[in-house]
């Protein structure tokens, strides 16, 4: 995969930001704690089904002291639809715990103090610290790990390169945003299997060499 020239990187935002001006997280949420539990739901699931369990979830549940009274068991029957449930419910439980011994019950602001929080990892702290702090973090999700490498923004073997690559690469003014219309191009354009190539507002600045066409696309 040929590298994106330093040069068109400015514009490449520029034409997202002009398709989504305020891009926003798809996750459902009314506070940031919230927010923590629905980012841990949504590893390996779709935001749809991480917002059709929470949504009952969260209408009486706003604390991390009401989900520990709620109990793992009666959490597992609201988050049962979404992938590895039982887990994630142990670790929703456990870190609900955590929030409210070491944290106040208050969300933590940084890397570190996330990432010590049952089922939090890089990721997970990224968006929280994006999301909910307003910070310029870069999670690298599915998604961006195919954008940066399909179209030469930021290659990368594993998603702690894509991620170190894009806060290089992407110019300050978009930082803020980029997780997300990087995430959005990926899900609604730059498909997995068969990427939007004639849709696509950045296309002519892409490097990818398998670009389809509308012949191929409707084959």
């Amino acid at each position: 995969m040929a590298l994106m020239k330093t040069a068109v990187i400015p514009e490449f935002f520029a034409r997202l930001k002009k398709a989504i001006p305020e891009p926003e997280t798809e996750l459902e949420y009314e506070n940031v704690y919230h927010l923590l539990v629905a980012v841990v739901l949504s590893a390996q699931a779709t935001d749809i089904g991480v917002n059709r369990a929470t949504g009952p979830l969260f209408k009486t549940i706003k604390t991390p002291a009401q989900m520990v009274a709620l109990g793992e068991k009666k959490l597992i029957d609201h988050i049962k639809t979404i992938g590895l449930f039982r887990n994630k419910a142990k670790n929703v439980i456990a870190l609900s715990h955590l929030l409210i011994e070491r944290h106040g019950s208050e969300v933590p602001r940084t890397h570190d103090e996330l990432q010590a929080l049952p089922g939090v990892g890089r990721k997970t702290a990224n968006v929280v610290m994006n999301v909910a702090f307003g910070e310029a973090t870069i999670a690298v999700d599915t998604h961006i790990f195919r954008v940066g490498n399909r179209t030469g923004l930021a290659p990368g073997k594993n998603p702690l390169q894509v991620e170190l690559k894009l806060l290089k690469r992407v110019p300050e003014e978009y930082r803020m945003h980029a997780h997300h219309w990087l995430i959005l191009h990926g899900r609604y354009t730059c498909k997995a299997r068969t990427p939007m190539c004639p849709a696509c507002v950045v296309n002519d600045l892409c490097t990818f060499k398998g670009k389809t066409t509308l012949s191929s696309r409707a084959e």
